[in-house]
């Protein structure tokens, strides 16, 4: 079961980087997100690259890795930061920062 979450991270990683960086023009319905919706996609993103993330058991801290996963969320930020076609938006990276502790939460939950 761990490969599989691993598998389901690794391409989920791949998938948002992708997406993060093409012009969100090119993204179907993306582009016409209001402020809270384009946040919450922000959570839920988050929140399951960091649950599935969890769950594969990595050798390293849960602290760890939910901060690789942050800091993942920053690199795409900055990396907007001179994107033509997207910008900067520090509420994303709160809405990152939820979504990634919201699934720490229900991890914990999980396993006890």
């Amino acid at each position: 079961m761990k490969k599989l979450y691993r598998f389901i991270f690794y391409i989920t990683v791949t998938i948002t980087f992708y997406l993060s960086i093409v012009p969100a023009s090119d993204i179907p319905n993306i582009a016409a997100l209001n402020f809270i919706s384009d946040k919450l996609i922000h959570l839920l993103i988050f929140f399951f690259i960091a649950f599935v993330g969890l769950n594969c058991k990595y050798s390293f801290s849960d602290f760890y890795l939910l901060s690789l996963i942050f800091i993942f969320g920053l690199i795409i930020e900055i990396i907007h930061l001179y994107h033509p076609y997207r910008y900067f938006e520090f509420a994303d990276l709160i809405a990152n920062l939820i979504g990634i502790l919201a699934a720490l939460f229900f991890y914990k939950k999980k396993i006890h």
